[in-house]
């Protein structure tokens, strides 16, 4: 009977993660070698900020008729329970 491997060639076992190509600035990937740095766990770093801020992006585009919404209301009406505050 053929068993399939444990995992495929291009994933580690139980860590989700999966092996990629990438391009990079040969000038800067020598330094980053000749440094120490963990080329991996840089682009992840990397990749993960471009995530969150395209994330955020996008939520400002989706979200952006409610809080032009909001700021005219507040413009014309000044905060809610603006009359409450102490200072």
């Amino acid at each position: 009977m053929h068993m399939p491997p444990p995992h495929s060639a291009d994933t580690k076992p139980n860590t989700g993660r999966r092996a990629t190509n990438v391009s990079l600035n040969r000038d800067h990937l020598a330094e980053a070698r000749e440094l120490g740095i963990n080329i991996s766990q840089a682009c992840e770093r990397g990749l993960t900020a471009a995530i969150a801020e395209k994330r955020t992006q996008r939520w400002l585009a989706e979200n952006r008729e409610a809080m032009d919404s909001y700021n005219r209301y507040v413009d014309e009406n000044g905060l809610p329970l603006e009359n409450l505050r102490l200072f």
